[in-house]
């Protein structure tokens, strides 16, 4: 049988405060008071239809398909009908927000970072001993012995020996620099001459080098990159007093 348990808003405000959450929730609402003011200085007005559009595809996002799924959302949230309008309405300015300051400043930004978003194919094998790492290498450059050979007998992790050290779809940026320099002068398909970290040596086969294209996906992911950086210089500028 279910015990019943009461859990008061003290009680809540307590419990981010023992668990050092409170200035991640100050930073949200001062996050959120600059969207609000901003969009009033700047006479942004989302119309009906936007308000909807938005609030069907939180409520898609969410796997909220019926009424009934989203009165229970908003019930296990303590939410209300109109708390739910609050967050759609601050979901659509933080957009609007985003393409009003920052949509003729992507494709300048994209054309000067647009090496941040190449993404590349590798497969990869991490190695101890420098000396075997350029054995392994000239081996493969003779084909006296394939990468999968390699992979398969000297990666330890069981998932990634099954595919042959393969790393997947990466960011260029996401690599670490070393091997970021050396992906930017290689021409794919080709083997790499060993890469020292401070992970190891890397025997990397970089299969592909996918170029970025400005499509309206990455369009509007470097609009909301620019958005947040411009957020958070923002909430540097606030001295907050917290009462509770």
């Amino acid at each position: 049988m279910l015990k019943n348990i009461t859990i008061t808003s003290q009680e809540i405000i307590h419990h981010l405060k023992l668990t050092c959450m409170i200035p991640k929730v100050t930073e949200k609402i001062i996050e959120n008071k600059i969207i609000l003011e901003k969009a009033k200085e700047l006479g942004i007005e989302p119309d009906s239809s936007a308000v909807q559009r938005t609030a069907d595809s939180m409520r898609i996002a969410g796997r909220l398909i019926s009424a009934d799924d989203t009165f229970k959302w908003l019930e296990k949230n303590c939410l209300s009908s109109k708390d739910f309008e609050e967050i759609v309405l601050l979901s659509l300015f933080a957009n609007e927000l985003s393409k009003t300051l920052f949509f003729n400043k992507v494709k300048p930004y994209f054309f000067e970072h647009q090496l941040n978003y190449m993404e590349i194919v590798m497969y990869e094998v991490i190695l101890d001993d420098h000396d075997l790492a350029m054995e392994l290498f000239y081996a493969m450059q003779e084909d006296e012995i394939s990468f999968h050979d390699v992979a398969h007998k000297y990666i330890q992790d069981p998932e990634l020996r099954r595919h042959g050290g393969y790393r997947g779809l990466l960011k260029r940026n996401s690599l670490k620099p070393e091997i970021s320099a050396a992906v930017c002068t290689a021409q794919a398909p080709e083997l790499l001459k060993p890469i020292i970290t401070s992970s190891g040596i890397h025997l990397i086969f970089l299969e592909e080098i996918i170029k970025p294209q400005l499509d309206e996906q990455l369009c509007q992911k470097i609009c909301f990159d620019l958005f947040n950086e411009w957020i958070s210089k923002e909430i540097n500028n606030w001295e907050v007093t917290t009462k509770l």
